[in-house]
């Protein structure tokens, strides 16, 4: 749809033409919304120019959504004031922004503030900015009775694979559910052999099945489903392990854990507001209160939040009891009353296959509000040189051609499945009001390198970062983006006296992300002193350990399983490797600790153990302080535990910080150092992506050798894919094999939108590099093989040739 046609359509049905006698404060008024408006970019006037009614607006990366959304909203929130002087009454409606993250939030809402005292001279009310979450609280805490949500009763938690009530769930699940634990643990084959019978059990106990509980839970509570839907499903399939009746079973004695200690999680939040929403007073209370409702980043948004969006944005709250036609009642029609504008990205939905988020409902949204002319294009962009533009154009449109190919020929895909949807980013057009738009190229704009390894790519990256920041440090930034967080790890050892040479400050983002996972470290190794001869604590000891890199990576359920074994090997044990005599060794002397010092330095002498650095350092100092403080008159390893676990489940403990975060990563002056997920929203000067290599991008899905006794799949994605099928409205539940295969399409299709994102980071230089030869796993990164390339890599230096920078030897010369 073009723009021409959407705004002559929306300024037929605006304010303006419906109002005839105005007074000059409205006639003033009116000159500054449309000032505002013609500061702006045609995708972004669209938003401006909404009224009433859906609006979906799908912007690419760069194309200014913040600033549109803070316009669009300041204008609606005069027109709402134009409307209440026009019918002399005091509006108590105001406008509802929502946005992803608390930054953002904060963000927008000065913007709008600055609109409303600046330019329309208008009171700085008539809105709230809330996050999902903030909003869906908000609501239940205002009906406490219908939401079930007594405030100051419960306590918020993030569940994840190693918290207590997932372990907890899995454990009574086994003991209730025996025939078919026994199922699962027989796998594909088994001989029955006891050591293995105990590393099988190890697995299931402490992975796969926590993996699965934390999947589906996440992914069915999202979507508003009970145990007993997943039941039904499964019955479906012909699954000998019946997945999701298991995954059924967690989810219920989850459920039943977290009424019994009166613990929610993020999810319950929403439920508790829908809740509210379902009784016909308090959602017309709802209701009176909000004249619209605009959402950021809708791609990311779960079905249940968009369902309370929806309720909120119904305008129904002046109309009486209306007859509720149970699920179809908020579905979008043109006559629906449904004041809605969402903005997003579906090119930069990366959180789908590890949250419950799928930017398949707000590609519905878009086709829907297509069809009633209702969809807004922000394809203009301002933020990167062209030659950045034109290589994630390039990198788009070549993936979604040789996927499609793919897709064509399986039986589960659709041309729907693509991993984008096709929207090319445009530069602005001249005279664009944003400064420095489109900005020129640092050198080549794109520079594509082969390095020989990792260590020459650290050289390559290296001596280009030194030429970039060598002139004026202070006016320009700099990040590399990498895949995983072990590779920042690496990298930032690599550079740190590199950068330390040539006065670059350097800030590893990843180092502040441990710093943050201190409580659960400290509490993982305290629980093992406590009980050493548990499996289960003995190795999520073991797995901090490797994590801190203290002993190296190996069959972890091997060790737990016979944990005396492990600890104490007697004259007739099998002798122990020397990476296991490592670990043993390691663990002994934690123990030793635990019977030699006093319980209040236990916490500053792990802290120590972990070769914490200084931040880490200060961090457990003050975990120790605040345990000691509540253990005080009751000094116990049980006490110090339960504090402890307190402080991990409750999320209320901060690591010391000294910056403010998202503005320390994007500062001038600096290398950053951020994995690709955490970029997104952000942008640099110069942006580094090496490491880019098949094996992570797009990466395959890797069934862990542990668990390999299951089958070529893992039960949770096998879950998940088989979950969104139904949602998704798919004419049959898929079967074991097709839902590996349509998972690892998920899988792949995010990751190239994942590098999309990062590809669109850069201002004036993008930097890209795949090594030759490049470790097989980064937890070992000295062992080093030839790596294949991301498959785009060669299509991109094929594409743009004289991007292609060769290196230091004749190697790059034969690129492909």
């Amino acid at each position: 749809m073009s723009d021409t046609n959407f705004i002559e359509q929306v300024t037929q049905e605006s304010l303006f033409s419906e109002l005839s006698d105005k007074s000059p404060v409205s006639t003033l008024r009116e000159e500054a919304i449309a000032r505002i408006r013609n500061s702006l970019r045609p995708g972004q006037q669209q938003m401006a120019d909404w009224y009433a009614g859906p609006l979906a607006v799908s912007a690419v990366p760069g194309a200014g959504k913040s600033t549109g959304m803070a316009a669009a909203a300041a204008i609606a929130i005069a027109r709402q004031y134009e409307r209440a002087a026009q019918s002399r009454l005091s509006s108590r409606r105001q406008l509802v922004v929502v946005t992803f993250t608390r930054s953002a939030a904060a963000n927008i809402k000065a913007k709008i503030r600055k609109y409303l005292r600046e330019d329309l001279s208008l009171p700085q009310t008539g809105f709230a900015v809330y996050t999902l979450h903030g909003l869906a609280l908000n609501i239940a805490s205002r009906h406490p009775d219908l939401s079930g949500l007594q405030l100051e009763n419960v306590t918020l938690i993030t569940p994840n694979q190693s918290h207590r009530f997932i372990r907890t769930a899995v454990e009574q699940w086994i003991a209730n559910n025996q025939t078919t634990y026994l199922r699962l643990l027989e796998g594909s084959q088994f001989d029955g052999e006891e050591t293995e019978r105990l590393r099988r059990q190890s697995v299931l106990r402490t992975e796969v099945l926590p993996d699965l509980a934390t999947t589906v839970i996440h992914e069915a509570k999202s979507s508003g489903l009970s145990p007993e839907d997943l039941r039904q499903w499964n019955e479906q399939t012909t699954d000998p392990y019946a997945i999701l009746s298991v995954a059924a079973g967690l989810y219920e004695q989850y459920q039943k854990l977290m009424r019994s200690r009166d613990f929610i999680d993020y999810d319950d939040m929403i439920l508790a507001a829908l809740r509210v929403l379902e009784n016909d007073s308090a959602r017309r209370l709802e209701q009176n209160q909000v004249f619209a409702v605009f959402e950021d980043e809708a791609q990311d948004s779960s079905p249940l939040q968009t369902r309370l969006l929806e309720i909120l944005a119904s305008d129904m709250g002046d109309k009486g009891d209306k007859e509720d036609k149970g699920d179809n009642f908020l579905l979008l029609t043109p006559h629906s009353g449904l004041n809605l504008v969402r903005v997003g990205d579906p090119n930069q939905a990366i959180n789908s296959t590890f949250t419950p988020a799928d930017p398949i409902y707000f590609r519905q949204f878009c086709e829907e509000c297509d069809r009633l002319r209702r969809l807004a294009t922000m394809d203009r962009a301002g933020r990167s040189t062209r030659i950045v533009i034109e290589a994630a154009n390039f990198a788009l449109e070549w993936i979604n051609s040789f996927y499609g190919v793919k897709l064509q020929q399986s039986s589960h895909g659709s041309i729907s499945s693509l991993p984008f949807r096709d929207q090319r980013i445009c530069p602005v057009d001249t005279g664009d009001p944003q400064q420095d738009a489109n900005p020129a190229p640092v050198g080549r704009g794109l520079e594509l390198y082969t390095p020989r390894d990792i260590h020459h790519t650290v050289e390559l990256l290296s001596k280009r970062a030194i030429e970039l920041f060598a002139e004026d440090p202070t006016k320009v930034s700099a990040a590399v983006l990498v895949r995983e967080n072990r590779q920042g790890r690496w990298l930032a050892e690599a550079l740190e006296p590199i950068c330390k040479e040539h006065k670059i400050t350097l800030y590893d983002v990843g180092e502040r992300d441990r710093r943050s996972h201190i409580p659960q470290e400290i509490l993982a190794l305290l629980q093992f002193c406590d009980r050493p001869h548990s499996p289960d604590y003995l190795k999520a000891a073991l797995e901090v350990l490797v994590e801190r890199q203290l002993i190296p990576t190996q069959d972890l359920n091997a060790l737990a399983s016979l944990p005396e074994e492990f600890l104490y090997p007697g004259p007739l044990a099998a002798p122990q490797t020397e990476t296991v005599q490592k670990a043993a060794h390691l663990c002994r002397s934690l123990l030793r600790a635990r019977l030699e010092l006093p319980i209040y330095q236990l916490i500053s002498f792990l802290a120590l153990a972990l070769n914490y650095d200084q931040a880490e350092l200060a961090t457990a100092d003050k975990l120790a302080e605040r345990v000691n403080q509540q253990i005080a008159g009751n000094s116990s390893m049980g006490a110090m535990l339960s504090a402890l676990s307190e402080i991990v489940s409750s999320e209320r403990f901060e690591a010391v910080e000294t910056e403010d975060l998202e503005a320390r990563y994007t500062r001038n002056g600096q290398l950053t150092i951020i994995t690709m997920h955490k970029a997104k929203g952000l942008d640099w000067d110069y942006v580094f992506l090496p490491f880019l290599h098949e094996n992570l991008i797009p990466g395959r899905f890797w069934v862990p050798p542990q668990s390999q006794f299951l089958g070529d799949f893992t039960l949770s994605e096998v879950a998940r894919a088989q979950v969104r099928a139904a949602l998704h409205n798919e004419s049959r539940i898929p079967e074991v094999s097709q839902a590996w295969e349509i998972a690892k399409h998920l899988k792949t299709a995010e990751e190239y939108r994942l590098l999309y994102v990062a590809m669109t980071r850069a201002k004036r230089l993008l930097w890209m590099s795949a090594a030759q030869k490049a470790p097989f796993t980064w937890s070992k990164p000295e062992n080093l093989q030839e790596q294949a390339p991301c498959p785009v890599f060669p299509a991109l230096k094929r594409q743009f040739p004289d991007c292609v920078v060769s290196g230091a030897t004749e190697v790059n010369r034969n690129l492909d």
